[in-house]
Order: C-alpha cells, then structure tokens, then sequence
C-alpha cells in the first residue's frame, strides 16, 4: 500500500497575526491592541478535500478554498483591531476582494496583453515571452510600492513569521518564538513562489495558444487562468516533495529571493502569533509531539470574541 502523502501546513499573513489551516480546522490568531492574543478557529469547509487525488483539479479546488479562507482571516483580524460600530462584515469584505480581483485582471492580464502586441516587433515576434515579462515587471514594482507602506511592512513581517514557524514545525524543533527565528522568512510553498511559477508556465501555455486577434487573447488568458493555476499547483507539490534535490532548489530559487520582497525578518511577539496560530490547527497527536520537545511555551491567549 502507498505511503499517504503528508498533511502539509500553510497559511497567509492578516492584519496583525496569521492564519494557519490544518488538516480538520483553520484558525486566525492576532495581537489586539491591548497586546494579548486572540485565536478563532473554524472548521475548513472540507469541500476541495474530496479533489485531493485528482491533478489539476485539486490545484484550482485549493486555491478557490484558500482564497475563500482568506477574506475570511482578513474580515475577522481587521475587526480586532478596532471598535465594534467600525467593525466590517465578511460581505462587504468579500465585494472589497471582488473589486480587488478585477483591478488585479486588468493589470495583470490586460496590460500585458498590449504590451506584448506592442513590443513583440522589438523580440521577433515572441509576443508570450515579451507578455510574461512585462506581467512581472508589474508584479515586481507593484510588491516595490507596496512594500513602503507602514501596515504592509507589519502584514509582511507576519509572514516572515508563518514561514519561519511552519520551518519549525517541519524541521521538528522546539516550536517556540526563539526556536522558530533562527529559520529563514522563505519558504518553497509560498504563495510568492506559487505566482511566480504561474507567470512562468503562463508563458509556455500561451505559446501555444492561437492569436487571431486581441479580444481572443485576453478571453484566452482568463479562460486558462484556472488551467495555469492547477498546471503551477502540481508544480509546486513536487518541489515541495524533492526539495533535497540541488536541482529542485535551483529552480525554486528565483521564487525564494522573490520573497525577499514579501517577507520581512519578524520579532519575537510576531512569531508568538503565529505559532499560537499554528498551535490551534494542529490535532491531538501533533501537539502531544510538539508538547513533547523540552521547554514548549504556551502564549498567553485571549477568548475570541
């Protein structure tokens, strides 16, 4: 019988804090402004797990799932951070993210698009190649200008802080703040390396797509965008299966320097979050484990309310 592959751990940065998802539950954990630690954990809707075996398919259920989670985490963790009568609700968030989404297709899927039929000339005609690099072009700067921003620079923080306690996790240390920073802001499953593995197969799926002419190549590009993010799901998945091969890292390591622009270093009560997060998914038997390695501190956690 085959070894069942492992439950792998993943998350995203919120508005101060992280949120984990597990096997059964995921869990939002955030600094409120009084300085404890707040922790929701909800039940993960489940439904992308009965597509967990199929390729391609399972990539597009996942992310369709993990984007749903994640309006969610940044409804609940921004509503910690202020008054009840200021609070937001997860509809208005979610026609927020719907706006979010269209500006994000226009520029990164229409811009490219001229671009490239503009350029193309200038490339001999390799209007995909010349598409794909002027879409990370934009990604670069758009991570560039948003980087500079006061709240951005804590959100990425966090996630240097998700990163380095699932590496703790993962390398079977103690998990705690002290333990846990010693590990690197990168991480191989990020979604950082997941967009850039997009851009790159983009690339080599629309050369093979015909362009008769433009309105064909932007419904072309949003049609597939579902077929790209599966092709970069399963990609993905096997290096983070191989990752002991030199030639997997190699190819993941554009990826990882990417997340140099996505992570900052965290401090000791930002990665107190985020393991208090990781705690909160993990199953009876993992914390037992994790319980086990000498000198586990538990944070100081308040109810959710």
């Amino acid at each position: 019988m085959a070894t069942p592959e492992p439950r792998y751990m993943g998350g995203q940065a919120v508005l101060e804090g992280v949120m984990m998802r597990g096997a059964q539950t995921w869990a939002i954990a955030v600094r409120d402004p009084e300085g404890a630690i707040k922790v929701d954990v909800r039940t993960v809707p489940g439904w992308a797990e009965r597509y967990r075996n199929i390729p391609l398919v399972r990539g597009v259920t996942t992310l369709a799932e993990s984007l749903g989670l994640g309006y969610r985490a940044l409804t609940w963790s921004a509503n910690q951070q202020v008054p009840e009568e200021e609070q937001v609700s997860e509809t208005a968030m979610g026609w927020a993210v719907g706006v979010a989404v269209v500006v994000f297709s226009a520029l990164f899927i229409v811009i490219p698009v001229l671009a490239g039929n503009s350029l193309r000339h200038l490339f001999h005609g390799s209007f995909p190649v010349v598409e794909g690099l002027v879409r990370l072009a934009l990604f670069v700067a758009y991570l560039l200008l948003i980087g500079n921003l006061r709240d951005i620079k804590r959100v990425f923080q966090y996630h240097g802080a998700e990163h380095k306690a699932i590496a703790a996790y993962e390398n079977d240390v103690e998990l705690t703040p002290e333990t846990a920073q010693q590990f690197s802001t990168a991480h191989v499953r990020c979604g950082t390396n997941f967009l850039l593995t997009v851009m790159v197969i983009a690339i080599i799926v629309y050369s093979v797509i015909p362009r008769p002419n433009l309105f064909f190549v932007i419904g072309s590009r949003l049609v597939l965008v579902p077929v790209i993010a599966g092709l970069s799901y399963e990609v993905i998945r096997v290096a983070a299966k191989n990752i002991h091969r030199g030639w997997v890292r190699a190819l993941m390591r554009p990826g990882l320097w990417l997340q140099k622009l996505t992570t900052r270093q965290p401090d000791l009560d930002q990665l107190e979050v985020a393991i208090a997060s990781l705690r909160a998914v993990m199953s009876a038997e993992q914390l037992a484990e994790v319980d086990a390695r000498a000198g586990q501190r538990v944070p100081r956690i308040a109810p959710a309310v």
